[in-house]
Formats: structure tokens, C-alpha cells, sequence
């Protein structure tokens, strides 16, 4: 079998057409005609709009009490950059995340403006959209593909290399997670500018490699200014301590995004895939997503509200453009159709219990241990 790069083309990766091919479009039939049945909209409704103002508040209403003196004690201080990461977190859950899918709103002017919150948060646009639109979406959990799976750091899949310092990563893997926002913030986005300008996939979105570094930089700096030198200038603590709160609001954010994320496709139960020699893989694309996806507590409302409804990422993977708040609606049409086309609907009844299996699949993975879950996949 032969392997592809990271550096090849995505497009390059075929489906199988011929594999239950009405199958979405029933299921596509079916979730358009719940909402031309409710007279509802597919984008967000006044819920929505009331979190997102919501996510906002809590991410930077604790900041503004610091800054102007509110709260100056060390222990409140770390308690309200505590809070920040998880309003952090609901912004990168809640809010960007749907705008930059073009499922906050019908107009495209208003998914790309309210998806620039994510600079303020200390990512950048246009990288989040290449590599989880694009790459994550559209190829999720084939090796070579998808690069939330393809980490050097890491064994997240059956199809990398085995190496010994991966024996341990069950270990390490809750230390890496938590300083997932601050690599982003530092690093990750250089990074990936210089690789998605070499596989041409900055064309794609209509920026050049200069107007993009220009970019990241001034938004990088601005970050910096509003994050960590405003707060060492005018909260009436020492520095060590400023940075030390700083780096416990992107400790807290980045642990919660990676399992949020990684409980959805890193675990037990789900697939995953490797290109045969046409670069072809074995289902159509909507089988696809459901044998590599799964949810977690689809009953939480708590969940729902918190992380933009990621608890449904099997739906939010077959409707991206759709907003978050009407999953658990739907999710009921997707697994009736998927049952009734023999096709399996993964889900954990907790998000402990998806945890659980996240961590057992890193840890076989880790140990080489290949055969202790799901079969790797491939035509």
C-alpha cells in the first residue's frame, strides 16, 4: 500500500461513490424537511445570539474587573483568569466555531466578522479554517489527511509510526492538552502558515503568505498587549503572578478544547482509515463521518449550551452548516436513518465515559498495542 505525505493535495482524496449513495440523501431530505415543517431557520435564533454575548462576558468581563481594580487579591485574581479560560473555551466552542463553518448566519458578511473573534482569543481565521474545515472535515481520521490525528508528539492512530517515547504519552497527553491555546498563541499559527503556503492551500482561501504573516503577527501583538502587558501594567500584583494566572486561563481552555475535540474521534470505538493506491477509501463520505465520529452525553443541557453543542459531533459533522443550537433536534432523524441503513451512530452516554475510552485508545496506542480496538480501515 502506499502512504501519502502531509504534504499532498486533499482533493486528491477520493470517496465511494457507489456506497449507499441515497442513503444522505434521505437523511438530507429528512433534516430539511424538520425545518421547512417548524418554519425555523437553519442559523442561529435568539438563544444563539444571547450565548455568544454570554461567552463574550465571561471571557472578558473578568479581565476589565482586574484592570480597573475590582478585584487586586491574588487568590481573586487567579479566580478570574480561571473563569477567562472557560469563557475562552465557550468562544472557541460556541461561538467562532459556527461562524467560521457558515452556520451562525445565512449572511457570509456576518459568519466572517463574528468568526474574527477567534484572533482575540489567540488563534487566527483563516489557519482554523484550513485546518478544521478543510483537513479535519473533509477527511476525518484518515492518516496522512486529517492533521488533528497526524501529531509528532503523539500516537492518535493506529495508522502513525510506533515510537518508544509514545509508551509513555498516556502520561503526558493531559500536560500537552493543557498548553494546546498557548503553542496556538505562540507558535502553531507560524507554523502552519509556512506549511499551508507550500501545499498551496492559502490560494484556496485567497491570501498570500505576506498579507497572512503581516496579519498574524499584529493580531499576535495585540493579543500580547491586551493579555499580558495591560494586566502586568495596572493589576497591583507582582508579574510572576500575572503570568502565572495567564497561563492557568490557557491550561484550563486548552485541557477542555482537547478533550472536547478528542472524545469525538480519539477513542475506542470510532475508525480509522488509510488511502489504497488511488488514494481512495472505502465509504461514501457520509458513512464516512458517522464510522469516525461519535457523541457523548446527548442528554446534557449542560453540554449543549456550554460547548456549542459538540456533544452532537456526529451531527455537526454531516451538517457543519448548520448552527449548533438545533443538533439535539435533528440528532433523533440522524440516528433513525442511520439504523435504518444498518449503519452505526456512536455515542457515550457521558462525557466521563468518553474520556475513559479517549485515554484507553492513547494508552494501547502508546503500548503498540493495535489490536486492543477498532481495526484500521482501508480499500
Amino acid at each position: 500500500m502506499n502512504t501519502f505525505t502531509a504534504t499532498a493535495r486533499p482533493e486528491a482524496v477520493k470517496f465511494n461513490k457507489e456506497d449507499q449513495p441515497e442513503f444522505f440523501k434521505v437523511l438530507n431530505k429528512r433534516v430539511n424537511q424538520y425545518f421547512k415543517d417548524n418554519g425555523i431557520s437553519k442559523y442561529a435564533n435568539a438563544q444563539m445570539v444571547f450565548k455568544t454575548v454570554s461567552m463574550v462576558v465571561v471571557y472578558l468581563l473578568p479581565l476589565i474587573l482586574m484592570l480597573t481594580g475590582v478585584f487586586s487579591s491574588f487568590w481573586m485574581v487567579m479566580l478570574m483568569w480561571a473563569i477567562m479560560g472557560l469563557g475562552k473555551t465557550g468562544i472557541g466552542t460556541s461561538v467562532m466555531h459556527d461562524a467560521i463553518h457558515g452556520a451562525y448566519s445565512k449572511n457570509p458578511k456576518v459568519n466572517k466578522r463574528v468568526g474574527y473573534i477567534i484572533n482575540l482569543v489567540g488563534g487566527y481565521h483563516t489557519n482554523w479554517k484550513i485546518q478544521h474545515n478543510v483537513l479535519h472535515h473533509s477527511f476525518t481520521n484518515i492518516h496522512d489527511f486529517d492533521e488533528d490525528i497526524d501529531k509528532k508528539v503523539m500516537r492518535f492512530s493506529p495508522t502513525q509510526e510506533k515510537k518508544g517515547i509514545f509508551k509513555y504519552q498516556l502520561f503526558y497527553a493531559p500536560f500537552l492538552y493543557s498548553i494546546l491555546t498557548l503553542y496556538w498563541f505562540l507558535a502553531k499559527d507560524f507554523v502552519q502558515l509556512a506549511a499551508y503556503n507550500k501545499r498551496g492551500l492559502y490560494a484556496a482561501q485567497k491570501e498570500t503568505f505576506g498579507s497572512a504573516l503581516a496579519r498574524i503577527i499584529s493580531l499576535k501583538v495585540m493579543y500580547a498587549i491586551i493579555f499580558i502587558v495591560l494586566p502586568i501594567m495596572y493589576i497591583d500584583l507582582p508579574w510572576q503572578q500575572i503570568m502565572l494566572g495567564f497561563l492557568l486561563m490557557h491550561a484550563i481552555s486548552g485541557l477542555l478544547l482537547a478533550l472536547i475535540f478528542q472524545t469525538a474521534h480519539v477513542i475506542e470505538e470510532t475508525d480509522f482509515y488509510k488511502v489504497d493506491e488511488d488514494c481512495s477509501v472505502e465509504n461514501n463520505w457520509a458513512i464516512h463521518q458517522l464510522r469516525t465520529t461519535a457523541n457523548f452525553a446527548r442528554d446534557s443541557k449542560f453540554f449543549a449550551w456550554c460547548i456549542g453543542g459538540l456533544n452532537h459531533q456526529v451531527e455537526h459533522h454531516l451538517f457543519p452548516h448548520i448552527c449548533h443550537v438545533h443538533y439535539k433536534s435533528i440528532s433523533k432523524i440522524v440516528e433513525k436513518t442511520a439504523l435504518e441503513y444498518k449503519i452505526p451512530y456512536l455515542a457515550h452516554k457521558t462525557f466521563f465515559g468518553a474520556i475513559v475510552s479517549h485515554f484507553k485508545l492513547i494508552h494501547h496506542l502508546g503500548l503498540g498495542k493495535d489490536e486492543k480496538f477498532t481495526a484500521i480501515k482501508a480499500s
